[in-house]
């Protein structure tokens, strides 16, 4: 087990056995490359980190709402303008339906600009009659077989590619993309479910009425949302905040991008100094990684950013409340976000024994559902899906388990892509949702090299069951809502 008490650096975790270790051929060769890195900029900055810690606090007092989602694992070939503006205008789309149910902010942090790590339950795998490495993602190695072998110069590419993605991003957030004073249609002409773009349009017609009395009263429309703004200055991201996250699953990469700097509220010259992870503001310990005496559980447990937990059925009550001692031993607020993924037929068998056990420590976290990597399945065709319907299922289960444990659901993690292809079509790679995409048309446009994902469609359906249901908490009338119904009361 991890000795809370021994001192940390952002080395100390060599000292501890690595899960889901790569070996490189040549080691000097990786010793150049993170050297390399280490000199570089960072890609993120200690106030922005500070201003997510800020925002999560919020979201544990149930101020705020948490939205985790993008791709599962990113490709450098899919690091281009059309599919980082589509994936930025999706999770736009979707927390401003959450926002307009809940009125609540929402806080979005997105599966990008790093996620290129993907972890491996073998290390090899056969394809036909040889046998290869396991691909592990871009950041490590090639998909095609005769790639396979790691190469450190990919980590230099991630870097690179991790920037780039950033870099377009902070320019589509400046340049008034997501301003609310314009709404717009964030390529919603393809969605094929009239009930939808009708569902779209009157939020984006009711904002544009409320911001017009607004201004013509002369209201100051931030005043009301002051508590939440706080927390340092409004980061480089312009009219909304936006943060990136990771898994951080290669220590050697993440080692190479944590920097001390002064951390915000110290003095100079009062050892009020920190290490940043400067890789992303948000980066969270895998299901397969969170061993109490593992590298990831040190290496986590000494940096300043907010970290995520996968929380998995394999996961003792007791085993969780000792991770949280590590990682959060003062138990300060914001600092840890629990990610639950148990699947639809296991989350009553472990969530309840999960949230006793976190309030009788008395540890302050933020719950968040990922209703999506426990309900993978393989269709009739060999494909890697998933159904929309067992993933409403766990979503809805996991906001009533909270409710009668007396706690709260404070975020979702999702894994969708809004990218579309020439013709305007979205990906096909899981089943269900208001289009009722079926196992035959899985194959039409499946391009997911990891997990199956939501498409935009689906997505929105996802973002009308949340909001739906607390606009009914709102009002007092929390029950099924008409669109739920509509999509099959999650069966």
């Amino acid at each position: 087990m991890a000795e809370t008490g021994s001192r940390w650096t952002p080395s100390s975790w060599k000292s501890k056995h690595v899960a889901q270790a790569v070996t490189y051929p040549d080691e000097q060769h990786l010793a150049r490359v993170l050297a390399k890195i280490n000199a570089l900029p960072p890609l993120v900055t200690p106030s922005e980190i500070e201003r997510l810690r800020f925002q999560l606090e919020a979201v544990q007092r149930n101020q705020a709402f948490l939205l985790h989602a993008g791709d599962c694992a990113e490709s450098f070939d899919a690091c281009i303008q059309q599919n980082i503006s589509a994936k930025i205008g999706l999770i736009l789309s979707f927390s401003l339906i959450l926002i307009w149910g809940s009125r609540l902010p929402v806080v979005r942090v997105g599966r990008i600009a790093g996620q290129y790590a993907k972890p491996r339950s073998s290390s090899t795998e056969r394809i036909g009659d040889k046998e290869f490495l396991s691909f592990r993602g871009d950041i490590v190695n090639g998909l095609a077989p005769i790639h396979r072998t790691p190469d450190p110069e990919r980590l230099l590419s991630a870097y690179f590619h991790s920037a780039a993605t950033l870099n377009h991003v902070r320019a589509l957030l400046t340049s008034g993309f997501a301003s609310l004073h314009h709404p717009r249609d964030w390529s919603l002409s393809h969605v094929r479910s009239p009930s939808l773009r009708d569902e779209f349009e009157k939020i984006t017609e009711g904002l544009s009425d409320a911001l017009d009395f607004s201004r013509t009263i002369g209201v100051d429309s931030g005043r009301d949302s002051a508590p939440f703004e706080r927390g340092g200055a409004r980061g480089a991201l312009g009219e909304v905040d936006f943060y990136t996250s990771h898994e951080g699953l290669l220590l050697d990469y993440e080692q190479a991008m944590t920097r001390e700097f002064l951390q915000a509220g110290s003095s100079v010259g009062s050892e009020g100094n920190a290490y940043y992870n400067t890789s992303a503001h948000f980066i969270w310990i895998g299901d397969r990684t969170r061993q109490l005496d593992g590298a990831h559980v040190e290496y986590f447990r000494g940096i300043r950013n907010p970290i995520g937990i996968k929380v998995g059925p394999t996961l003792g009550n007791d085993e969780l409340v000792q991770l949280l001692q590590v990682v959060n031993p003062n138990k300060e607020p914001g600092r840890v976000t629990l990610i639950t993924r148990y699947g639809a037929s296991k989350i009553q068998d472990h969530l309840p024994g999960h949230i006793r056990a976190v309030k009788d420590a008395r540890h302050p976290v933020v719950w968040v559902c990922d209703p999506m990597h426990g309900n993978t399945l393989t269709s009739g065709t060999g494909l890697k899906t998933r159904n929309f319907g067992t993933i409403i299922s766990e979503l809805t289960s996991c906001i009533t388990l909270h409710a009668s444990s007396g706690s709260r659901l404070g975020g979702v993690s999702l894994e969708f892509t809004g990218e579309l292809n020439d013709e305007g079509f979205s990906v096909t790679e899981c089943l269900g949702g208001s289009m009722e995409l079926g196992e035959e048309q899985l194959g039409k446009r499946y391009q997911s090299f990891c997990d199956p994902r939501l498409n935009f469609e689906q997505s929105l359906d996802v973002a009308f069951l949340v909001s739906n249901y607390f606009k009914d908490e709102r009002r007092g009338s929390v029950g099924q809502n008409n669109l739920y119904t509509a999509l099959g009361g999650g069966n």
